[in-house]
């Protein structure tokens, strides 16, 4: 379990499936716009998308991402 005084982590990066939720679009829709979200930041496939990326993309803040994560 976690003591007292340690902080719980979030979530860092974002997945389709987190997209899917927020949004409540489909799955489809989520992994699309992962796709283009990495092509603006000019990331390669294998490299994540993280939720600062996906705020400043979207234009959605953090802290209500957080929710939904």
């Amino acid at each position: 379990m976690y003591k007292k005084n340690q902080k719980i982590k979030k979530k860092c990066v974002i997945s389709a499936n987190d997209i899917l939720r927020i949004t409540n679009m489909s799955e489809r829709y989520g992994q699309d716009l992962l796709c283009r979200i990495k092509k603006y930041y000019k990331k390669g496939k294998h490299q994540f998308v993280t939720v600062k990326e996906f705020s400043k993309f979207s234009g959605i803040p953090v802290e209500e991402i957080e929710e939904y994560l």
